[in-house]
């Protein structure tokens, strides 16, 4: 297998010490992988800037002068949640331009799959509005330029927090399949069993709120009778994953009862509807697990599986998730 993973320093030029998303994240990604056996399997690549004129197709000309205004003063906040640096508007354009740069290596088939290790991450940022902790939606914007290639995009989202920015900007388009677990109530209070799509995209979005009793077992129980079924029936040309390590049961702005060793099985499940993975880093804030969590992940796209030890809480298996979500989604697909 051919994987590669975009990282830079340049990513840590967004930083704030104070702040649960700051540059020590993926500094601690990328010291466990040089400290690994799976160093010498990845090749780190560097971003390449995203041109200025693809962030108008996902973005509004509002919220992108906002972000530009704040670089030029210096910084600022963008609500309560969300801050900004000065060469912020770079560094973004930095964090989405990887994914792409990814994307597109993988769809042309020169590797086999890949890994934008990226600051800021994307996923709660909409067409209009930068919020927690994202400025542009990576993910998104990736999206966006492989659907001009009439490609099928399946995007599945396995952070803790329900990816918001994401299922707006597609909520309507029936070329792109969205699903996503993840923790409720909880910020930003979106992604309940009612919101499936709109006009040709109804029946393309799929959620599952889960509550903090829940884990694995659960997850495993979506995959296989929701999730799953409905992806090959999709037929994704290419899988994006929208990577939060915050679900890990010891994780302080999350924690379902997941193990770190769950979130590389999760990869492996996807590798089996689509080979062709990218992955962009979201959320995880527990320094302690994510370096060993990102690893599960490198060596399941790497096919060459690490194993941790990680004592997984017990859980409370939610199965009235899975009828209901099933009886929402079977007038859409066969299940």
């Amino acid at each position: 297998m051919k994987t590669e993973i975009v990282y830079s320093q340049t990513f840590n030029n967004h930083d704030n010490s104070m702040h649960p998303e700051h540059a020590a994240r993926t500094d601690v990604m990328i010291q466990a992988l040089n400290n690994s056996i799976l160093k010498d399997q990845v090749t780190i690549i560097q971003p390449t800037l995203l041109p200025e004129e693809i962030l108008y197709n996902v973005h509004t000309i509002d919220m992108i002068s906002k972000i530009k205004v704040m670089d030029k003063t210096g910084g600022d906040w963008i609500g309560p949640d969300t801050y900004v640096c000065k060469d912020d508007y770079k560094t973004a354009r930095y964090a989405a331009g990887g994914t792409l740069q990814l994307c597109k290596k993988v769809i042309d088939g020169e590797i086999d799959n890949g890994f934008a290790l990226v600051r800021p991450p994307g996923h709660h940022a909409t067409r209009s509005q930068s919020m927690g902790f994202c400025l542009f939606n990576n993910i998104a914007i990736s999206s966006y330029e492989l659907l001009k290639l009439n490609k099928n995009i399946f995007i599945f989202d396995l952070d803790v927090h329900h990816g918001n920015g994401t299922q707006e900007i597609f909520y309507s388009s029936d070329k792109l399949l969205y699903q996503s677990f993840h923790l409720s109530p909880h910020f930003p209070g979106t992604g309940s069993i009612e919101e499936i799509g709109c006009e040709s995209g109804e029946g393309f979005s799929i959620n599952a709120p889960l509550n903090y009793m829940n884990g694995e077992k659960t997850i495993q129980k979506l995959m296989d009778e929701i999730f799953t079924p409905i992806a090959h029936d999709f037929k994704p040309d290419i899988i994006l994953v929208s990577v939060g390590y915050d679900g890990h049961y010891a994780d302080r702005l999350g924690s379902l009862k997941i193990g770190i060793n769950y979130f590389g099985k999760l990869l492996k499940i996807l590798q089996e509807i689509q080979p062709k993975i990218v992955c962009t880093l979201e959320g995880g804030y527990n320094l302690d697990i994510i370096g060993k969590c990102f690893l599960s992940q490198i060596g399941q796209l790497c096919d060459n599986p690490i194993d941790f030890e990680d004592r997984v809480p017990k859980e409370k298996i939610n199965t009235d998730i899975v009828i209901a979500l099933k009886e929402k989604m079977k007038d859409y697909w066969d299940l």
